[in-house]
Protein backbone atom coordinates (compact mmCIF):
# COMPACT_ATOMS: atom_id res chain seq x y z
CA UNK A 1 0.00 0.00 0.00
CA UNK A 2 1.37 3.41 -0.98
CA UNK A 3 4.22 1.95 -3.03
CA UNK A 4 5.74 4.50 -5.46
CA UNK A 5 7.96 1.83 -7.09
CA UNK A 6 11.09 3.71 -6.06
CA UNK A 7 12.82 0.63 -4.71
CA UNK A 8 16.07 2.49 -4.08
CA UNK A 9 14.57 4.40 -1.16
CA UNK A 10 12.43 1.58 0.20
CA UNK A 11 13.25 -0.67 3.16
CA UNK A 12 10.75 -3.39 2.21
CA UNK A 13 12.03 -6.73 1.02
CA UNK A 14 9.45 -7.18 -1.75
CA UNK A 15 10.43 -7.01 -5.39
CA UNK A 16 8.83 -4.57 -7.80
CA UNK A 17 7.37 -7.50 -9.71
CA UNK A 18 5.29 -8.43 -6.64
CA UNK A 19 3.16 -5.31 -7.17
CA UNK A 20 2.47 -5.92 -10.84
CA UNK A 21 -0.61 -7.44 -12.40
CA UNK A 22 -0.14 -10.97 -13.72
CA UNK A 23 -0.08 -11.26 -17.50
CA UNK A 24 -2.64 -13.60 -19.03
CA UNK A 25 -1.15 -17.09 -18.82
CA UNK A 26 -1.59 -17.69 -22.55
CA UNK A 27 0.43 -14.61 -23.44
CA UNK A 28 4.11 -13.77 -23.75
CA UNK A 29 5.14 -10.14 -24.34
CA UNK A 30 8.81 -9.22 -24.71
CA UNK A 31 8.50 -5.46 -24.25
CA UNK A 32 5.86 -2.90 -23.31
CA UNK A 33 6.10 0.67 -24.61
CA UNK A 34 3.72 3.42 -23.51
CA UNK A 35 2.89 6.34 -25.81
CA UNK A 36 1.63 9.27 -23.78
CA UNK A 37 1.55 12.96 -23.04
CA UNK A 38 0.30 15.08 -20.21
CA UNK A 39 -1.91 16.91 -22.71
CA UNK A 40 -4.86 15.71 -24.76
CA UNK A 41 -5.27 16.39 -28.46
CA UNK A 42 -1.60 16.12 -29.41
CA UNK A 43 -1.98 12.96 -31.50
CA UNK A 44 -0.99 10.17 -29.12
CA UNK A 45 -3.31 7.66 -30.77
CA UNK A 46 -2.11 8.41 -34.30
CA UNK A 47 1.53 8.17 -33.18
CA UNK A 48 0.78 4.89 -31.37
CA UNK A 49 -0.93 3.48 -34.46
CA UNK A 50 1.80 4.56 -36.86
CA UNK A 51 4.53 3.19 -34.57
CA UNK A 52 2.69 -0.14 -34.41
CA UNK A 53 2.46 -0.21 -38.21
CA UNK A 54 6.16 0.62 -38.61
CA UNK A 55 7.18 -2.17 -36.24
CA UNK A 56 4.85 -4.63 -38.00
CA UNK A 57 6.45 -3.70 -41.33
CA UNK A 58 9.83 -4.55 -39.80
CA UNK A 59 8.57 -8.05 -39.15
CA UNK A 60 7.78 -7.82 -35.44
CA UNK A 61 4.70 -9.21 -33.72
CA UNK A 62 2.85 -6.17 -32.42
CA UNK A 63 -0.13 -5.40 -30.22
CA UNK A 64 -1.90 -2.19 -29.16
CA UNK A 65 -3.64 -1.82 -25.81
CA UNK A 66 -5.98 1.17 -25.89
CA UNK A 67 -5.79 2.53 -22.34
CA UNK A 68 -7.78 5.66 -23.17
CA UNK A 69 -11.03 4.19 -21.86
CA UNK A 70 -13.13 7.35 -22.06
CA UNK A 71 -11.82 8.44 -25.46
CA UNK A 72 -10.88 5.27 -27.39
CA UNK A 73 -9.84 5.84 -30.99
CA UNK A 74 -7.51 2.95 -31.89
CA UNK A 75 -10.25 0.70 -33.38
CA UNK A 76 -11.43 3.57 -35.60
CA UNK A 77 -7.90 4.21 -36.89
CA UNK A 78 -7.51 0.55 -37.87
CA UNK A 79 -11.04 0.18 -39.22
CA UNK A 80 -12.07 -2.44 -36.67
CA UNK A 81 -15.83 -2.60 -36.16
CA UNK A 82 -16.23 -6.17 -34.88
CA UNK A 83 -16.88 -6.83 -31.21
CA UNK A 84 -14.20 -8.78 -29.35
CA UNK A 85 -14.96 -12.38 -28.50
CA UNK A 86 -13.93 -14.55 -25.55
CA UNK A 87 -13.23 -18.20 -24.86
CA UNK A 88 -11.99 -20.28 -21.93
CA UNK A 89 -8.54 -18.66 -22.18
CA UNK A 90 -9.84 -15.09 -21.91
CA UNK A 91 -10.70 -12.12 -24.09
CA UNK A 92 -9.53 -12.38 -27.68
CA UNK A 93 -8.05 -9.24 -29.25
CA UNK A 94 -9.11 -8.27 -32.74
CA UNK A 95 -6.49 -8.35 -35.49
CA UNK A 96 -5.83 -5.81 -38.23
CA UNK A 97 -4.92 -6.54 -41.85
CA UNK A 98 -1.24 -6.55 -40.80
CA UNK A 99 -1.97 -8.93 -37.90
CA UNK A 100 -1.57 -6.21 -35.27
CA UNK A 101 -3.54 -7.30 -32.20
CA UNK A 102 -5.83 -4.66 -30.70
CA UNK A 103 -7.89 -4.42 -27.52
CA UNK A 104 -10.04 -1.41 -26.68
CA UNK A 105 -13.14 -0.72 -24.63
CA UNK A 106 -14.91 0.12 -27.90
CA UNK A 107 -14.57 -3.54 -28.90
CA UNK A 108 -16.62 -4.53 -25.85
CA UNK A 109 -19.43 -1.97 -26.05
CA UNK A 110 -22.75 -2.73 -27.77
CA UNK A 111 -22.52 0.64 -29.48
CA UNK A 112 -19.18 2.32 -30.19
CA UNK A 113 -20.81 5.72 -29.60
CA UNK A 114 -21.85 4.73 -26.08
CA UNK A 115 -20.05 6.93 -23.52
CA UNK A 116 -18.03 5.35 -20.73
CA UNK A 117 -19.08 7.21 -17.58
CA UNK A 118 -16.91 5.55 -14.94
CA UNK A 119 -14.93 6.80 -11.99
CA UNK A 120 -11.14 6.62 -11.90
CA UNK A 121 -10.68 3.31 -10.04
CA UNK A 122 -13.09 1.53 -12.41
CA UNK A 123 -11.26 2.94 -15.44
CA UNK A 124 -7.95 1.78 -14.00
CA UNK A 125 -9.39 -1.66 -13.31
CA UNK A 126 -10.52 -1.99 -16.93
CA UNK A 127 -6.99 -1.26 -18.16
CA UNK A 128 -5.54 -3.84 -15.79
CA UNK A 129 -8.01 -6.41 -17.13
CA UNK A 130 -6.75 -5.73 -20.64
CA UNK A 131 -3.42 -7.06 -19.34
CA UNK A 132 -4.64 -9.94 -17.18
CA UNK A 133 -7.63 -11.19 -19.21
CA UNK A 134 -6.67 -10.64 -22.86
CA UNK A 135 -5.05 -13.50 -24.77
CA UNK A 136 -2.28 -11.54 -26.48
CA UNK A 137 -0.32 -14.62 -27.50
CA UNK A 138 3.33 -14.06 -28.43
CA UNK A 139 4.22 -10.41 -29.01
CA UNK A 140 7.54 -8.69 -29.51
CA UNK A 141 6.14 -5.34 -28.41
CA UNK A 142 2.86 -4.14 -26.93
CA UNK A 143 2.16 -0.44 -27.39
CA UNK A 144 -0.10 1.22 -24.82
CA UNK A 145 -2.06 4.22 -26.06
CA UNK A 146 -2.22 6.28 -22.87
CA UNK A 147 -4.92 8.70 -21.77
CA UNK A 148 -3.81 12.28 -21.08
CA UNK A 149 -2.79 13.45 -17.65
CA UNK A 150 -1.11 11.92 -14.60
CA UNK A 151 -4.16 10.48 -12.84
CA UNK A 152 -5.48 7.05 -11.91
CA UNK A 153 -5.15 5.29 -15.27
CA UNK A 154 -1.59 6.39 -16.14
CA UNK A 155 -0.49 5.63 -12.59
CA UNK A 156 -2.06 2.16 -12.79
CA UNK A 157 -0.34 1.43 -16.10
CA UNK A 158 3.08 2.53 -14.90
CA UNK A 159 2.84 0.80 -11.53
CA UNK A 160 0.99 -2.40 -12.47
CA UNK A 161 2.39 -3.20 -15.92
CA UNK A 162 6.06 -3.83 -16.76
CA UNK A 163 6.55 -0.76 -18.97
CA UNK A 164 10.04 -0.80 -20.48
CA UNK A 165 9.94 2.71 -21.91
CA UNK A 166 7.75 5.58 -22.98
CA UNK A 167 7.48 7.77 -26.05
CA UNK A 168 6.13 11.21 -25.12
CA UNK A 169 4.16 13.18 -27.72
CA UNK A 170 4.08 16.97 -27.80
CA UNK A 171 3.34 19.87 -30.17
CA UNK A 172 5.27 23.12 -30.77
CA UNK A 173 3.36 25.10 -28.14
CA UNK A 174 4.93 26.17 -24.85
CA UNK A 175 1.74 25.39 -22.91
CA UNK A 176 1.73 21.80 -24.20
CA UNK A 177 5.43 21.40 -23.47
CA UNK A 178 4.91 22.58 -19.89
CA UNK A 179 2.28 19.86 -19.35
CA UNK A 180 4.42 17.29 -21.16
CA UNK A 181 7.23 18.15 -18.75
CA UNK A 182 4.98 17.11 -15.88
CA UNK A 183 4.36 13.77 -17.60
CA UNK A 184 8.10 13.22 -18.05
CA UNK A 185 8.72 14.00 -14.39
CA UNK A 186 6.05 11.47 -13.42
CA UNK A 187 7.86 8.86 -15.52
CA UNK A 188 11.14 9.76 -13.82
CA UNK A 189 9.56 9.35 -10.37
CA UNK A 190 8.31 5.90 -11.36
CA UNK A 191 11.63 4.84 -12.93
CA UNK A 192 10.15 4.51 -16.43
CA UNK A 193 12.74 5.37 -19.11
CA UNK A 194 11.69 8.04 -21.60
CA UNK A 195 12.79 6.82 -25.03
CA UNK A 196 12.32 10.31 -26.42
CA UNK A 197 9.93 13.03 -27.55
CA UNK A 198 7.88 13.07 -30.74
CA UNK A 199 6.76 16.53 -31.83
CA UNK A 200 3.49 16.26 -33.73
CA UNK A 201 1.93 18.99 -35.93
CA UNK A 202 5.37 20.54 -36.33
CA UNK A 203 4.71 22.11 -39.70
CA UNK A 204 2.76 22.05 -42.94
CA UNK A 205 4.77 21.45 -46.08
CA UNK A 206 3.85 23.54 -49.09
CA UNK A 207 2.87 21.17 -51.94
CA UNK A 208 4.28 23.60 -54.53
CA UNK A 209 7.65 24.78 -53.20
CA UNK A 210 8.23 22.28 -50.39
CA UNK A 211 8.76 25.01 -47.78
CA UNK A 212 7.93 23.99 -44.19
CA UNK A 213 5.48 26.34 -42.51
CA UNK A 214 5.43 26.13 -38.66
CA UNK A 215 1.78 26.98 -38.00
CA UNK A 216 1.95 26.49 -34.23
CA UNK A 217 5.30 28.11 -33.62
CA UNK A 218 8.98 27.25 -33.74
CA UNK A 219 10.30 23.87 -32.58
CA UNK A 220 13.09 25.59 -30.63
CA UNK A 221 11.14 25.22 -27.38
CA UNK A 222 10.69 21.50 -28.00
CA UNK A 223 14.40 21.06 -28.65
CA UNK A 224 15.18 23.00 -25.49
CA UNK A 225 12.70 20.89 -23.50
CA UNK A 226 14.28 17.68 -24.79
CA UNK A 227 17.72 18.97 -23.80
CA UNK A 228 16.51 19.98 -20.34
CA UNK A 229 14.87 16.61 -19.80
CA UNK A 230 17.93 14.81 -21.14
CA UNK A 231 16.00 12.85 -23.78
CA UNK A 232 16.26 12.80 -27.58
CA UNK A 233 13.82 14.52 -29.91
CA UNK A 234 12.99 11.45 -31.98
CA UNK A 235 10.77 12.95 -34.66
CA UNK A 236 9.02 16.06 -35.92
CA UNK A 237 5.85 15.10 -37.73
CA UNK A 238 4.09 17.34 -40.25
CA UNK A 239 0.40 18.11 -40.33
CA UNK A 240 -0.72 15.91 -43.22
CA UNK A 241 -4.29 15.87 -44.50
CA UNK A 242 -3.66 12.49 -46.12
CA UNK A 243 -2.79 10.91 -42.78
CA UNK A 244 -5.95 12.38 -41.22
CA UNK A 245 -8.08 11.08 -44.09
CA UNK A 246 -6.63 7.56 -43.90
CA UNK A 247 -7.09 7.53 -40.12
CA UNK A 248 -10.74 8.61 -40.47
CA UNK A 249 -11.23 5.89 -43.09
CA UNK A 250 -9.77 3.22 -40.79
CA UNK A 251 -6.77 2.75 -43.08
CA UNK A 252 -3.91 3.88 -40.85
CA UNK A 253 -1.92 0.88 -42.07
CA UNK A 254 -1.59 2.58 -45.46
CA UNK A 255 0.18 5.60 -43.96
CA UNK A 256 3.83 6.08 -44.85
CA UNK A 257 5.54 8.26 -42.23
CA UNK A 258 9.29 8.21 -42.76
CA UNK A 259 9.72 10.96 -40.15
CA UNK A 260 8.70 8.50 -37.41
CA UNK A 261 11.40 5.94 -38.31
CA UNK A 262 13.83 7.16 -35.57
CA UNK A 263 11.13 6.55 -32.96
CA UNK A 264 10.68 3.03 -34.32
CA UNK A 265 14.47 2.64 -34.12
CA UNK A 266 14.33 3.53 -30.41
CA UNK A 267 11.71 0.84 -29.82
CA UNK A 268 13.63 -1.67 -31.91
CA UNK A 269 16.75 -0.96 -29.82
CA UNK A 270 14.91 -2.44 -26.81
CA UNK A 271 14.23 -5.62 -28.77
CA UNK A 272 17.78 -5.90 -30.05
CA UNK A 273 19.21 -5.35 -26.56
CA UNK A 274 16.94 -8.10 -25.30
CA UNK A 275 18.27 -10.48 -27.97
CA UNK A 276 21.95 -9.84 -27.19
Amino acid sequence: MGCDHNCGSCSSKCSEADNRAALNSFSHIRHVVAVGSGKGGVGKSSVTSMLAVLMARRGYKVGVLDADITGPSIPKAFGITRRAQANDMGLLPEETHMNIKVMSINLLLENENQPVVWRGPVLAGAVTQFWTDVVWGDLDVLFIDMPPGTGDVPLTVFQSLPVDGAVVVTTPQSLVQMVVGKSCKMLELLNIPVLGLVENMSYVQCPDCGKKLPLFGSSDATKAAAKTLGVPLLAQLPMDANVAALCDAGEIERVVCDELEPAADAVEALLKADAE
